[in-house]
């Protein structure tokens, strides 16, 4: 077996070769190759072709738009206009609605409709999703900035922060997928994005009561104190009818949503209702003069497409650190929205997405969104289901709805003049009725209890104190768990299936029997040094258990010990003296150590650290059912044993 050794054991071949060492440097290079870099797409495509088809197959790559635009049919183009369209009637409320929760001027959101909307047209790799501004991002630029420029008493300065932290967020987002990093946003598992989706959906719609109840002056805290204690301090200036309006148009919200579920062929219903709760209170406060019954509306909103504001950027200011801080924060919820979604979506339409494709094209659109006049852009779940449902093709629905934001950007925002406030608070208090998901909390709860309590940790971390202590203790939780996963691994004690040569779990297979002489036990995870120490504790706790067990029922002494090494994917040298000093110990008890099914690297570090010379080639064994055999074998003629 050429480049490998082949040890030789009582005349025969032993089972596990020992790969051939490599340098230093390669392991190291190698290492870090397949961390930042795994299946590197560039080198993928440049193996391809050469010269010009290279450089068009890197274009290919960067902007996904090239790979269908040859093949664009008239059919694709109906469809995309028909789902562009119906985007657009929800796209042009929610932008206004969330741009005031975001406290900027309304035409903001509209802006940020569109350049945005065009640049993951021909950078995104998703069909289905449409990019948009969203509510938590929103909010938290309203709690993060707004402590430091006040909206209403410096609106020009909150607007430059808000813009340089959509800068901000754009290039860590594009950072991450140039580096290949997203793996970070997987720090947020489904459990914390529950919790944290429903704390923040809940502490969004509190905030809605200011415009429900008509209060011009309300706390930019997020947490549920504040917020109650602004709701009854300002009692006096309640009034009802700005209430009764925004719960009619709640409750026909809430009907037109019901009507979409329970009939999906009228998806466009609730699609439309947003748009049509605007028109419908806009008319009706212009006939009875709202504003003299207390019904505040949204006032002039500016004509023109969006403004360059590249001049409005704070890259050098007392405030780059707190616009950085709010843009990387925003901007990983950005990403783990948006990723979650796309990803979903593709899974059901059978073709994947690219998610370092999807951060890159993600970080340029708020990069260039920034420069617009933007704030934060994502893929919110609300405006994707429209578009999946309108029957969209490509991304080219972001450009309809793009041109059709223009259209309304030049010619339709007059009409917006007397549009209620009350109706933008109805519309994202409607959108956020849907993203508290009872459902998942209560199968988290049925099947694992530690995800139910992460869930809700974070949850009451966001709803009680703040987004950003939401996101802190979810991602906490979670990394201690992933700790304590490392730090503590699972052993198991393996017995052998009744008429076959297979060894399973005895704590979960009850046929399956402990060979007589023999403790086979199986370690559930690599040896690190934060594991090392406890391994070998709970082996000789093992070891004590299984000699008190066979002294209890007089059966044949414990001499040999089986370590089942297939899940272990690598070891470090703690790893490596653990077994070491294991060795010892079984030595001194007259107890042998055999190794089962290890792999090439943990061959090449017990080899390296001469490990391997002092267990014994010939007790290192492919499976664990040839341990066994040869351990029995070797009991019974002891005086062959090397």
């Amino acid at each position: 077996m050429a480049g490998q050794q082949v040890f030789v054991a009582r005349g025969r071949p032993g089972r596990v070769p020992v790969p051939p060492p490599r340098p230093f440097l390669c392991t190291l290079g190698a290492s870090l190759k397949e961390t930042l870099f795994p299946d590197n797409p560039f080198r993928a495509v440049a193996r391809e072709v050469s010269g010009r088809g290279r450089a068009l197959a890197v274009l290919r790559y960067v902007f996904p738009c090239l790979e269908w635009l040859p093949s664009y049919s008239l059919g694709a183009l109906q469809s995309d206009l028909v789902a562009g369209v119906t985007v657009t009637s929800l796209a042009v409320p929610q932008g206004i609605s969330y741009a005031r929760l975001a406290g900027l001027d309304p035409v903001v959101g509209l802006y940020s409709s569109f350049v945005p909307a065009l640049v993951y047209a021909a950078m995104g790799s998703s069909r289905e999703l449409a990019v948009g501004t969203m509510a938590v991002g929103s909010l938290l630029f309203a709690s993060m900035l707004g402590a430091t420029a006040p909206p209403a008493q410096d609106p020009a300065l909150y607007a430059r922060l808000a813009f340089t932290a959509t800068f901000f967020a754009g290039v860590f987002q594009a950072a991450l997928g140039v580096l290949r990093l997203g793996f970070l946003v997987d720090f947020l598992s489904h459990a914390a994005i529950v919790g944290f989706m429903g704390g923040a959906a809940t502490v969004v719609c509190l905030q809605q009561l200011s415009g429900f109840l008509g209060l011009r002056h309300f706390t930019t805290a997020t947490d549920l104190p504040a917020v109650m204690r602004a709701v009854f301090s300002q009692s006096p200036q309640w009034r009802w009818e700005p209430f009764v309006l925004g719960c009619c148009l709640l409750l026909f919200l809430q009907i037109t949503r019901y009507v979409s579920k329970r009939w999906p062929k009228f998806f466009w219903v609730s699609a439309a209702a947003p748009l049509v709760s605007v028109i419908l209170s806009t008319v009706l406060v212009y006939l009875i003069d709202g504003e003299k019954h207390g019904i505040q509306t949204i006032g002039y909103v500016k004509k023109g497409i969006n403004p360059l504001s590249v001049k409005s950027l704070l890259l050098s200011s007392p405030h780059t650190w707190l616009t950085a801080k709010t843009g990387i924060l925003t901007g990983i919820i950005a990403l783990a929205e948006g990723s979650a979604v796309a990803r979903s979506f593709a899974m059901s339409k059978n073709y994947h997405v690219d998610g370092n494709k999807e951060m890159i094209a993600f970080g340029l659109m708020n990069m260039a969104g920034s420069c617009t006049s933007c704030y934060l852009t994502a893929g919110p779940f609300s405006r994707s289901a429209v578009n999946r449902d309108a029957g969209c093709r490509t991304a080219a629905s972001n450009a309809v709805m793009a041109v059709a934001v223009m259209l309304t950007l030049l010619f339709l925002t007059p009409l917006f003049r007397h549009t209620p406030k009350v109706a933008l608070a109805a519309i994202i208090a409607s959108a956020m009725l849907g993203v508290v998901d009872i459902r998942a909390a209560e199968r988290l709860w049925q099947v694992d209890k530690v995800d139910f309590f992460v869930c809700l940790g974070t949850f009451l971390g966001v709803v009680f104190g703040s987004i950003e202590i939401g996101l802190v203790v979810a991602v906490g939780v979670l990394v201690l768990r992933i700790l304590l996963f490392v730090a503590r691994p699972r052993t198991t004690a393996l017995g052998k299936m009744p008429d076959s040569a297979v060894y399973r779990r005895m704590d979960q297979y009850t046929m399956a029997k402990g060979v007589p002489g023999v403790l086979v036990l199986r370690i559930d995870s690599p040896i690190y040094f934060a594991n090392a120490s406890y391994l070998r504790e709970r082996i000789a706790r093992w070891i004590d258990d299984e000699e008190d067990r066979i002294k209890d029922q007089n059966e044949e002494s414990l001499w040999c010990v089986v370590l089942d090494m297939g899940a272990v994917a690598s070891i470090d040298s703690s790893g490596t003296k653990m077994v070491d000093d294991l060795k010892k110990y079984l030595d001194k008890r007259s107890i042998q150590i055999a190794l089962a099914n290890p792999g090439s690297e943990i061959m090449r570090k017990l080899d390296s650290s001469k490990v391997l010379q002092v267990i014994g080639h010939e007790w290192i064994f492919l499976t664990v059912g040839e341990a066994c055999d040869y351990a029995q074998s070797s009991a019974a003629s002891p005086d062959e044993m090397v």
